[in-house]
């Protein structure tokens, strides 16, 4: 089922044309990946998806009822607060213990309840944050730059949990990478955007793509790296799926 489709986008910020003419559709289960440079519009996609921003011209269609769990960039937690994990996840909502024992569990992060946020790891911090969006059960999941200040390792383990998610809620996921050269593997689709959709397919179609190499050069650095299961699974990617990847239409 398409959850979302977004038509014509555009986004003016003063004189900077933030994004111009974006299109992309989000489907029922699938892992989409937002990759740019710094600057590409890869927020403002996110807040206009979310409703927190109103794009000058297009149209963003979701599908009716459709419930989005969102995890922030950056969250600042006073150090000096007292805010313990299940304290965090009963905002701005009671929950159960029940309930954040469950949520907690979803994400990999048990027996954190009575730990205070501000001592937690970064990458236990993400996890406290992504089982929070999981609370009320969302169709579409947004993770904007999940992964800021974690190893290589941290990293390696909330992707594998991301795609945990999705495998035991069936929910959407969108995310938006500033390791531009590390995309999770179960990624169905990666989308390159410079204000404007650059190229957009399968990882392996957009890491060949001739925009993307120009935008992040062909060296080691530049290659698009995937984090591989070490079994290495198969999630069946139809291949037909890559739309003009070596074509800038301006229309993806």
């Amino acid at each position: 089922m398409r959850l979302v489709t977004i038509n014509g986008l555009s986004v003016q910020h003063g004189s900077h044309q933030a994004l111009a003419n974006v299109a992309l559709t989000i489907d029922t289960g699938e892992i989409v990946t937002i990759v740019g440079p710094n600057g590409s519009g890869k927020s403002t996609l996110l807040r206009c998806i979310i409703g927190a921003l109103k794009p000058d011209s297009g149209t963003i269609l979701k599908a009716a009822g459709m419930r989005i769990g969102y995890v922030p960039q950056k969250l600042a937690i006073d150090a000096t607060m007292p805010l313990t994990a299940a304290r965090f996840l009963s905002l701005p909502k009671r929950r159960s213990a029940a309930e954040i024992q469950v949520a907690l569990q979803q994400v990999g992060a048990e027996g954190l309840q009575n730990r205070p946020m501000a001592g937690l790891s970064g990458g236990q911090f993400q996890r406290v944050l992504l089982a929070r969006a999981l609370m009320d059960e969302p169709d579409l999941l947004i993770l904007d730059e999940p992964t800021t200040g974690l190893d290589q390792p941290g990293s390696a383990d909330l992707y594998r949990q991301i795609e945990q998610v999705r495998q035991d809620t069936g929910a959407a996921v969108l995310m938006v990478s500033h390791e531009l050269h590390v995309v999770m593997s179960a990624s169905d689709r990666v989308v390159c955007l410079n204000g404007h959709v650059c190229c957009h397919g399968t990882p392996e179609i957009v890491a060949s793509a001739p925009e993307y190499r120009a935008l992040f050069g062909t060296g080691t650095h530049g290659a698009l790296a995937l984090y591989r299961h070490e079994h290495d699974h198969h999630h069946h990617h139809d291949h037909d799926d890559a739309h003009d990847c070596g074509h800038d239409h301006g229309s993806h």
